[in-house]
């Protein structure tokens, strides 16, 4: 068994607790275009804008999708991104112990540079993998074997945290061992595809003993 060296973390869920925000922004969208799928927000979750628009607005006008860009950068740009409970101690833990750490998200890298900032993260992510780099969102491992790339690391010697179902695809794809945070689903629901099942990280002795 490879020796765990690095830790991959995605951010809205994981880092922050900004998911029931994206919950409301997302189905008011679904509700203005009449897209009639209920609970949209939670079918789109973990992927990128440009996957939304080319599964679900294809038929609208590249002026139409400017516009929900648009509302969507500036709905992002007045979150506060609280974090999820012991995220960010866990983060700088983690750093001072010399574990290599990264970031993929599907979000952009400008949101990224923002919400870094008012957390006070934008030092402790050796790497970020933003949507701006990928051509493959998640379910694709595209992003979290770019990251293990530029970390100089095996992706079994990896440890991603993830919260949405294709997320949590992602990390198995790429070969990773995954942690599932029981925040925008169910524990039940996310179990049988993890390692393991957290809802926090107040307690994070067991995963501190990942990396000895």
């Amino acid at each position: 068994m490879s020796k765990i060296t690095t830790a991959l973390f995605d951010f809205d869920g994981v880092v922050a607790d900004t998911e029931s925000l994206y919950d409301v922004f997302w189905n008011e969208m679904a509700e203005k275009y009449r897209l009639g799928i209920p609970n949209f927000a939670a079918k789109i979750k973990g992927t990128t804008l440009s996957h939304i628009f080319q599964t679900y607005f294809s038929d609208y006008p590249e002026e139409e999708l400017k516009k929900i860009a648009s509302a969507n950068v500036e709905y992002e740009l007045g979150m506060d991104f609280a974090e999820i409970p012991g995220s960010v101690r866990f983060l700088r833990e983690l750093k001072a112990r010399g574990i290599r750490l990264g970031l993929v998200t599907s979000s952009s890298a400008a949101k990224m540079r923002v919400a870094l900032k008012k957390m006070a993260l934008e030092t402790v992510f050796d790497v970020v993998v933003t949507a701006d780099e990928i051509t493959k969102g998640k379910p694709d491992p595209m992003g979290y074997l770019l990251a293990a790339e530029r970390l100089h690391a095996a992706p079994a010697e990896c440890v991603v945290f993830e919260d949405s179902f294709s997320g949590i695809q992602a990390g198995n794809a790429a070969g990773a061992k995954v942690v599932g945070l029981a925040t925008t689903n169910p524990a039940d629901a996310i179990r049988d595809q993890v390692y393991a099942v957290i809802t926090d990280f107040l307690h994070p002795e067991p995963l501190l003993r990942l990396f000895s």
